[in-house]
């Protein structure tokens, strides 16, 4: 009689409740915010080759393999576009990426997703508050969140009051939130190094680039990759972060 009630122990306390059961379906292995710039510094050629691009990067092999190489093999995804501070932001609704389908789905209607919102400035500060926001109130769960932001420009100067750059990256680092950025060199040479100081911020940060708008589509691919196969350092001192910092920067700058 011993044995039967061995397993019956071990099925009572290994089984999932009905309760964990029903929010499978809501975990993920990452949270993702495809932050796009639609300010006015951004034309429609060149809006239309950030969507398409975007799109094309969803499709990549690459990318589907690491969707489904995560624990869960899924991750939760939104795009948003982002233009003045202050001024409303377009959000393409949350979706659950998985399988062939999901992501050829998601991809569609990111590539057929219209501009309507104000052209405007390019307020930095004010997209990542509303991208934490959006991270905040979604239906789904994970150990991992992050906001994907491409630009072409620096924060423009406030109408009135926002947030700059450094204090929404503040905001979301306090959530928890990872903040990649992607530098579209078009008109600012030195873009990237903006976006490394002012922008990129917590657990395994980095900053993209792509070399204009012809290159976005590849840009997104390798920063897509990177994004949703990251792995967590396994152990690090306190006396040496700033050095380990320093070294993950230099490789990636020579793996650019």
């Amino acid at each position: 009689m011993r044995a039967p009630l061995v397993l019956l122990a071990m099925l009572l306390t290994t089984a999932p409740s009905a309760a964990e059961t029903q929010a499978e379906p809501n975990h993920v292995d990452l949270e993702l915010v495809l932050a796009i710039d639609a300010s006015g510094s951004v034309d429609e050629a060149e809006y239309g080759l950030q969507m398409s691009g975007l799109a094309e990067a969803l499709r990549d092999p690459e990318v589907a393999a690491a969707i489904a190489g995560g624990p869960t093999g899924a991750i939760a995804v939104t795009a948003m576009l982002w233009a003045e501070g202050n001024r409303p932001k377009q959000l393409l609704g949350w979706a659950r990426l998985s399988d062939r389908t999901s992501i050829e789905s998601f991809a569609a209607k990111v590539a057929g997703m219209p501009r309507d919102l104000p052209a405007g400035g390019t307020g930095i500060g004010k997209a990542l508050q509303y991208a934490t926001w959006e991270i905040e109130r979604n239906a789904y769960t994970s150990r991992r969140q992050v906001i994907d932001l491409s630009g072409d420009g620096r924060e423009t100067a406030f109408r009135e009051f926002s947030l700059s750059a450094a204090q929404g990256r503040a905001l979301a680092v306090l959530k928890g939130i990872t903040v990649n950025g992607l530098a579209i060199l078009n008109e600012v040479p030195d873009l990237a190094d903006y976006y490394r100081a002012e922008v990129s911020g917590g657990p395994g940060a980095f900053v993209e680039v792509a070399h204009g708008y012809e290159d976005f589509a590849e840009a997104m691919k390798r920063k897509l990759r990177r994004e949703i196969e990251w792995r967590p350092q396994i152990s690090r001192t306190s006396a040496g972060d700033g050095a380990a910092a320093t070294a993950e920067r230099r490789e990636g700058r020579a793996a650019r």
